[in-house]
Order: C-alpha cells, then sequence, then structure tokens
C-alpha cells in the first residue's frame, strides 16, 4: 500500500489557515478588509479576552444573499477575481478567497447577512470545517461574522496565544492600519465591552492620527504632495523632534492596503539623513497611488508585501519627495516650555545675564533694570508689550556665549540658544560633503610622520577602503610589520588628532562594514571627520567667530540639527516667555 494521501479538503484548509491566520489580529484583517470590499461606512469590532474567545465584526456593507453567502466559506470562493487576467491589475483588499475558508477550519463561525433588496437575511454556522445548513433569520443590511475560540480543536497552535494584552495589541495595530487608509469609514472597536476608540468617518487623516496616537504626533507632522511619471505620494512627515526607537510611526499604504516594503523603508531612513540620530525613526504616514499593473499583489499569503515592477522608481521619486519637505522646512527646534509655574530662578550665573540682556533691549524708557521678586524670580516680564524694536546693528552685535558651550542670539519672535558644537559639527559636515564631492581633500605634509600598530581585522578594513581615505586626502604608507604610518592629512581636520581619528574610524569601518553599503560608511566617516574638527563644547570663542558661526548657518542645508541628529538651536518666542510670566 502507497504511503502518499490526498488530504481531505478541511485538513487543507487547516495548513492554509497557518499561512493565513497567524493569531486573532489576523481574522480582524481579514474581515475588516472584507467589509471594506463590500462598500461598508461603518464597520464595528467587538474582541472579548483579547479574540481568543470571540470577534466579531459587523458592517453595513452590499451583503450576500442565501447563494453567497452558502459559497463564501468554500476554499478559494472568491468574488473579487474570474480570470487569470484580474490577477495582474488587483483593486480590492481580498481576492485569494482563503481567508473565511481558513477561518471556518481552526473556530466556530457564525455569519449573518442580508442585502439591501432583501426582506430577511440569512444564517450559516461553521464548527471546525463543519457546516450546518443555511436557515433564513432577521437582520440588518450588511454582515456580521463571529468568530469564537479560535484554535480551540488546535491545542499546540492554541497554546502559542500570547496573554490577552499581548493579542490585543497586535489587534489594535491592525484596526489603526486599517483606520489610517479608511478615513471616510466610520470605525469601532471594544474590548471585553469596553470601547477602545470610536472614529468617525470624514474627521480627516490629522485628526485621526491625534485620536490613535496622540496630539502631540498630530501636530508635529508636515504635509507634502507629490504627482510624478504615474506615481502619487501624499505623506505626513514626522518633524525630528517626535523620531523614536522604534519604527512604530511609519505606516506605508499602496492604493488603501498597508504594506512593507525596503526599499521604500530605505528612501525614509536615508530622506532624513542628518535630520535625526541614526539610531531613531521618524514618523512617516505614506500614501501612494499608482497603476495596479504596475506592481503584484499576489506575493504573500497575508498581503502584506508586494513586488513592484520598477522599484529603484518608487524609492527615487519617496526619497525626492520627503527630502524636499524637509529642506523647505524650518525644523529648528522649539522650546518646550513647562505649562505649570517654574521653579523660582536665582539671580547668578550666565543665563540670568542673558536674560537681564535680553530684557534690556525690550525694556521701555525709563526702565533701568530688570527686576526681581524678593524670592528670586524674574519680574521685568511685565514690560514686555512695550517693546521697542533694536536697530539691525545693534542686534547683530550682540551675541553671548554662556558657559562657553552655548551662544544666545536675539530673532525676530524671541530668541534662541545654539549649541555651538552641533551647529558648527553641522557646517564643516556639509562643507566636507561638498568638498569631497568634487575632488579629494586638500591634505598638508605632516612633519613627523605618525605611525601605529594594526590588527589583522584592522588592516584589512583598512585595506578594503584604501579609496575611502584617499577621498579624505590622507595619504597612508607602511612602516615596519603591522605598522601604518601617516604621511599627510587634510587641512580641514586640523584639530582633529590623525592618529585617533584613523583608528576611530577603522574601529567604525570594520564594526558597521557588514551593514552598511559603501555611500553610507562613507558617510559615516564624514560625521565623525565633522565632528573631529568642530568647534567643541568649552571652547571660548572671540564675537568675531561667534558672528562667523551664526553667519555661515545660513551657507548649510538643515542645519537644525547635527549630522548625528541631535539640535543646533532651541528657539523661545517672546509669546512663549509671557505665558511663562503669567501675562497672557
Amino acid at each position: 500500500m502507497g504511503r502518499i494521501v490526498v488530504l481531505d479538503q478541511n485538513m487543507v484548509n487547516m495548513i492554509a489557515a497557518g499561512e493565513v491566520i497567524e493569531r486573532p489580529a489576523s481574522v480582524v484583517k481579514e474581515l475588516v478588509e472584507n467589509s471594506i470590499d463590500a462598500g461598508a461606512t461603518k464597520i464595528t469590532v467587538a474582541v472579548e479576552d483579547g479574540g481568543r474567545k470571540l470577534i466579531s465584526v459587523t458592517d453595513n456593507g452590499s451583503g450576500m444573499d442565501a447563494e453567497d453567502l452558502a459559497s463564501a466559506f468554500e476554499p478559494h470562493a472568491t468574488s473579487k477575481i474570474k480570470t487569470s487576467d484580474d490577477l495582474r491589475a488587483i483593486s480590492t483588499l481580498g481576492f485569494r478567497g482563503e481567508a473565511l475558508a481558513s477561518i471556518a477550519s481552526i473556530a466556530q463561525v457564525k455569519a449573518v447577512s442580508r442585502r439591501m433588496d432583501e426582506l430577511s437575511g440569512n444564517c450559516v454556522e461553521i464548527d471546525c470545517g463543519d457546516k450546518a445548513g443555511l436557515v433564513p433569520c432577521s437582520a440588518d443590511v450588511g454582515t456580521t461574522i463571529q468568530v469564537r475560540d479560535i484554535f480551540y480543536k488546535l491545542p499546540a497552535r492554541r497554546k502559542f496565544l500570547k496573554s490577552a494584552n499581548t493579542e490585543m495589541t497586535h489587534i489594535v495595530e491592525q484596526f489603526i492600519r486599517i483606520a489610517l487608509a479608511n478615513t471616510t469609514i466610520e470605525l469601532a472597536l471594544t474590548h471585553n465591552g469596553k470601547e477602545q476608540y470610536r472614529l468617525l468617518a470624514g474627521q480627516g487623516l490629522r485628526m485621526r492620527i491625534a485620536e490613535l496616537f496622540s496630539q502631540e504626533v498630530a501636530e508635529n507632522l508636515l504635509e507634502t504632495e507629490s504627482d510624478e511619471k504615474g506615481l502619487h505620494i501624499a505623506a505626513l512627515l514626522g518633524k525630528p523632534a517626535i523620531a523614536t526607537t522604534s519604527n512604530r510611526l511609519q505606516y506605508i499604504f499602496l492604493n488603501g492596503r498597508f504594506i512593507r516594503d525596503k526599499f521604500i523603508s530605505h528612501a525614509i531612513k536615508e530622506a532624513y539623513r542628518g535630520a535625526i540620530d541614526p539610531s531613531r525613526f521618524p514618523a512617516a504616514f505614506i500614501f501612494i497611488r499608482m497603476p495596479y499593473e504596475d506592481y503584484d499583489a499576489n506575493v504573500h499569503p497575508t498581503k502584506i508585501e508586494v513586488r513592484f515592477y520598477n522599484a529603484n522608481l518608487v524609492h527615487s521619486q519617496i526619497l525626492a519627495c520627503i527630502r524636499e519637505k524637509l529642506l523647505a522646512t524650518d525644523l529648528d527646534t522649539l522650546a518646550s516650555v513647562p505649562q505649570q509655574s517654574a521653579p523660582p530662578m536665582r539671580r547668578d550665573g550666565r543665563i540670568a545675564e542673558a536674560m537681564e540682556e535680553f530684557f534690556k533691549r525690550h525694556r521701555p524708557a525709563g526702565q533701568r533694570q530688570l527686576d526681581f521678586t524678593p524670592d528670586g524670580r524674574p519680574s521685568g516680564i511685565q514690560h514686555i508689550n512695550e517693546y521697542r524694536e533694536p536697530s539691525i546693528e545693534n542686534r547683530a552685535s550682540k551675541f553671548l556665549q554662556i558657559h562657553d558651550c552655548f551662544i544666545i542670539a536675539e530673532n525676530e519672535d524671541g530668541f534662541c540658544i545654539i549649541d555651538q558644537h552641533a551647529l558648527h559639527e553641522r557646517i564643516m559636515y556639509e562643507h566636507l560633503k561638498r568638498r569631497v564631492h568634487n575632488s579629494p581633500l586638500e591634505s598638508q605634509k605632516l612633519l613627523v610622520p605618525e605611525s601605529f600598530q594594526l590588527t589583522k581585522e584592522q588592516s584589512d578594513t583598512l585595506e578594503n577602503n584604501s579609496q575611502l581615505f584617499e577621498k579624505l586626502g590622507i595619504e597612508l604608507v607602511p612602516f615596519g610589520p603591522k605598522t601604518i604610518a601617516i604621511q599627510a592629512f587634510p587641512v580641514l581636520l586640523a584639530k582633529a588628532e590623525p592618529a585617533d581619528f584613523l583608528r576611530d574610524a577603522i574601529d567604525m569601518l570594520t564594526e558597521k562594514t557588514s551593514t552598511l553599503d559603501a555611500d553610507s560608511l562613507f558617510d559615516e566617516v564624514l560625521h565623525m571627520a565633522a565632528c573631529k574638527a568642530a568647534i567643541k563644547a568649552g571652547q571660548k570663542l572671540t564675537d568675531g567667530e561667534i558672528e562667523q558661526l551664526i553667519a555661515d548657518k545660513e551657507t548649510v542645508e538643515q542645519s537644525s540639527h547635527c549630522p548625528h541628529g541631535r539640535p543646533t538651536i532651541i528657539k523661545f518666542t517672546v509669546a512663549d516667555l509671557e505665558k511663562q510670566f503669567k501675562r497672557t
């Protein structure tokens, strides 16, 4: 007797369920997407015990008649495609015909549906593949599907389900993805009878983001749009201030479908390069529209991945759209002013002197000094509304350096505090990048060559990146066994110690060679070079150096952040100060 057997259809469905239905959140995704495809304008999701006990999805869509409801849970039954040609231009969220059959094979399912043109609805119940007969029932227009006790006949699968809170977290994530892509649909989510979200139709994407995440996120988004080469991009981009340690605030949608794509993720990262710390992720809500025939949605069972026929075009267009918006926007950090009363300030230190200098130029004639209350709080702000605009010459001639680290400068709306090292680091980075783009950096011979020993790994790294060091204008020659000598060093890096710089560069390249491409590696070295060549914190500056630093700020892109993503400038407005001194 042969050992090969043909599996029965329910076993096939259960195996398919392993690909499509990973956890309760997968059920929510598939059912809600079916509701959207059915034209629903209102969808309610009710969950119990993190979806392990019950998942119920109710919609007001087109509904199904008796014939369609009887067929809906059969394997590969779908109304979305009919011929192989339809696979080349899929415009619906669902199309495979696997989801309902898979769900019905691993849980107890009850489906009730009614069409608008029918007086009553129909109901069908299925218990892990065993389907009862169709019966008429009373029902509202639309469809309700209840899924109970997921994996209850598959203990090996059920034991891998996590706690109710964890499973609910995954359900909320699926709900968020759907909610962001469908702002014209009213959506509600309840857990154990308690409402988690109720999102009104037509409230707008920014307001929906505020409800799903926070008002802070919604208020720190930049809106941009582009339409070129058949690719329409609409995006809300997070300012650097709300970047996070994970990509949890990055959502990409293609023709209304949430997707993950490495090309798009890379484009986002590259567009923000230098604006945020490399270890952080910017917020980005990106909505792409393109012809359905320009990509393949039929490459993954959960439909979360697609294959672009011209991935390079998608990458370049998204990169250009984001970068253009960031470069055209003032990304200087605004001071986060506490809403409650600030603690008393002592009238000592350079900050108090800076405030006094600032208010001196805003005080009306006759007021001689900044007044302080008995407990040490400044009170001179009471005259701020009687501001007299100083001349441009006067304003430009008063900067103040405090603790040899920060510079306070007046601007049109108030004043700003500049991190001298961070700003100069950005200036040096942009200057270095422009110079090496055209030719190697100008170098100068060292009077006494600096030599140091290398390990085998360091020697290999140096050999593999020899062209990189040539671009920087660093001339290296062998100097005995396992020893290298620096003969020449770039003039622009005169403040850096040659041997220390080279050691650090080699160590960084050794560590990151496996994770970064050649361009990114070179950019990292430029970051390091700019940091070592920049003005240091604690370095005393002359008035001329301060003025030159501020003038150079206007010559570079993205001057609001250093190459590592730290802010270079924090702005304080007169309005913020008035609030703190209870003037408004």
